[in-house]
């Protein structure tokens, strides 16, 4: 029979609110890595004890007007706390740090004062969605998009399209790493002047991500000219205040090199290349066209620009090809 001490009951006897007043059930939806708030609320009365429980863990107790973790299971340490200012306004909150996948599951409040005991049951369900991400790849002669999340929980449903069409994914991998998915989808490129665009939603986190390919007309320029490599934020597909990254890019030998890149967040923009020219205008109208100047044979190749939040990717690929000069032997001009 639980007993009182200095008025409290003490929440770690068997038979601590076995005749409760009220059963009450919450779903509460959190995201890996981030924090959430279980709620609880009761009547509030004289000596107000707390117990939060997730099975058989003590995950928080309190009572004489102050926390009691000295039980507490250690994969709650320093991760959750309460609302001590509200406690006495009937607010028995618990917030919730840092949440891991295995945090899901059923977590009870038991909550007692000197006229009420109350349980509530709050159902804490735990997403992931980290990192997606398309990329071009080359093998060879086969070009590839890849469209993937690195971590991922549930099991996301992935969605491609060409020129607004829908079609199925030639090649899903999948790798289970402690509890979420790892997860690429890969197409293979067959219109050169197609537009490819990859989903990936999380139904749990109600959570969507895009990504897009779009290949513009190759430029064929001789070697001292300049060219203009196209490359625009589309407005519509970015919301504004949004925070993203531009990175200008260019593929040797089936890897990519970082030319340029800028940054929306602090407006800072990095050139690696002194031939390359970002016109801060055209950046002040969101346009992140990008000027190879004095060009040579040894700059053609493929470039792609990337412009990337953490709800959308636009990838936009071009092709240089860049002629020799040569001198003519009859008239001595460059042909």
């Amino acid at each position: 029979m639980a007993h009182r001490l200095c008025g409290y009951l003490n929440p770690q006897e068997e038979g601590f609110f076995s005749h409760s007043s009220s059963l009450n059930e919450k779903i509460v939806i959190g995201e890996l890595n981030e924090d959430v708030i279980l709620p609880c609320s009761f009547e509030s009365g004289p000596n107000i004890v707390i117990h939060w429980k997730n099975q058989d863990y003590n995950v928080h107790t309190y009572y004489k007007d102050s926390d009691h973790l000295e039980k507490q299971d250690p994969r709650y340490t320093n991760r959750t706390s309460l609302f001590h200012g509200e406690i006495h306004n009937g607010n028995a909150s618990l917030s919730f740090r840092r949440l891991s996948l295995p945090d899901e599951g059923s977590y009870m409040c038991y909550v007692a004062t000197t006229s009420i005991k109350i349980i509530s049951k709050v159902v804490l369900k735990v997403g992931a969605f980290v990192t997606p991400e398309i990329k071009y790849e080359k093998r060879n002669t086969h070009n590839f998009l890849i469209c993937g999340v690195l971590h991922v929980f549930p099991y996301p449903v992935i969605t491609w399209q060409v020129d607004n069409t829908p079609i199925s994914e030639s090649n899903i991998e999948e790798i289970r790493d402690f509890g979420s998915f790892c997860i690429k989808s890969r197409v293979n490129i067959t219109g050169s002047n197609a537009t490819y665009e990859c989903t990936i939603e999380n139904s749990l986190l109600k959570q969507t991500w895009s990504g897009r390919w779009t290949m513009k007309d190759g430029l064929h320029k001789m070697q001292r000219e300049n060219v203009l490599l196209s490359c625009e934020l589309a407005n519509y597909l970015f919301l504004p205040n949004q925070d993203f990254v531009v990175t200008w890019s260019r593929m040797k030998s089936e890897t990519f090199s970082v030319l340029a890149y800028f940054l929306s967040s602090s407006q800072n923009a990095v050139i690696n290349e002194p031939r390359l020219l970002w016109s801060k205008e055209l950046i002040n109208q969101s346009d992140f066209s990008l000027t190879l100047r004095d060009l040579s044979p040894l700059d053609s190749g493929e470039y792609l620009c990337n412009i990337s939040s953490s709800k959308y990717t636009s990838l936009t690929f071009q092709t240089v090809h860049v002629g020799k000069l040569q001198v003519g032997l009859d008239n001595g001009f460059w042909l």
